[in-house]
């Protein structure tokens, strides 16, 4: 396309797009550089860096510690067989699945999304259904010949992640319609197809199975709270 051509379809000068052709960004708006990467169905990433790039590492860190957790869930679960961090390149299409998951008496594959935080939830259903789509191919090349092939979404149990669900939860329920107090009766006998969600409590060490609904906050008595002075209001 040529400059004209993006800045039309952008609705930009075509100055602006110049700019972005050769690298100069700094006197252009975060708007401006989205309206061009849309119309040449360009993703535009941000990063974000704290303290020397270490929101990263902290991240990484949370990821693995969910890792560890889900990994030790399906550890205590007869008939599974647990595969982390498994890498694919299908026709082109190249990623990661968090973990896959065999239960060799149903033929069940278990594509698992693994999300410290929601960010994006077209693109969390999105990814979702692609690794769906993926993980029967995926997993015959790892001896599994699956008759059903289901996807679960585990998310970290946070305030925050919660708020996010149920701003979308019609959405989120539409797409994945098991939630995880379901999820615990399929993963013990695997019938069927499904598409969960559900959060995961991993800091405690709480198990795997808590629905998408808000959690319902009771404070203890103003009375009870000075008992113990700084100390923490319970949450059930």
């Amino acid at each position: 396309m040529r400059q004209s051509d993006v800045a039309a379809a952008a609705g930009l000068s075509r100055g602006a797009v110049s700019l972005i052709e050769r690298g100069h960004l700094d006197t252009l708006s975060l708007r401006t550089l989205r309206a061009v990467a849309g119309t040449l169905e360009v993703r535009l990433d941000l990063g974000a860096q704290w303290r020397g790039g270490e929101l990263g590492r902290l991240l990484n860190r949370r990821h693995s510690a969910l890792h560890e957790a889900v990994a030790a869930r399906f550890a205590e679960l007869p008939g599974w067989t647990y595969r982390p961090e498994v890498s694919f390149s299908v026709f082109g299409e190249r990623g990661i699945i968090d973990s896959l998951a065999w239960h060799e008496a149903s033929r069940s594959v278990l594509a698992n999304e693994l999300k410290t935080e929601f960010v994006d939830m077209q693109e969390l259903m999105g990814s979702a259904d692609r690794r769906r789509r993926l993980a029967e191919g995926i997993a015959r090349e790892l001896g599994w010949v699956a008759r059903t092939v289901s996807v679960w979404v585990i998310v970290a149990d946070s305030r925050t992640n919660r708020r996010q669900a149920a701003l979308h939860l019609a959405v989120l329920r539409a797409a994945f319609p098991t939630d995880g107090r379901a999820m615990v009766g399929w993963l013990r006998e695997p019938v069927g197809a499904v598409a969960a969600l559900s959060f995961l409590t991993y800091a405690s060490g709480r198990s795997v199975g808590r629905d998408i609904v808000p959690v319902r906050r009771v404070h203890r008595p103003a009375a009870a709270r000075r008992g113990v002075q700084g100390g923490p209001v319970e949450h059930e």
